[in-house]
């Protein structure tokens, strides 16, 4: 199975949550990355590790498919 024949199958049910999770990482991280007001430096670094690890959980629950019958 290819890359893109992966990513066109359809993603099971955990990994769809797993997805909206790291989604919702990413956002968080994002917003104190880009918070307008001076931050500490443990703040900006602990951002900066939400927005990688929820960048890598989506990119892995997406490619995640169920074992077909062939």
């Amino acid at each position: 199975m290819s890359v893109l024949e992966r990513m066109q199958e359809p993603t099971p049910e955990f990994f769809r949550l797993l997805r909206t999770i790291g989604l919702c990482l990413v956002a968080a991280g994002g917003a104190l990355v880009a918070a307008p007001v001076a931050v500490p430096a443990v703040v900006l670094t602990v951002a900066g590790y939400l927005t990688v690890a929820g960048t890598v959980m989506t990119a892995v629950s997406q490619a995640a498919v169920e074992k077909r019958e062939e």
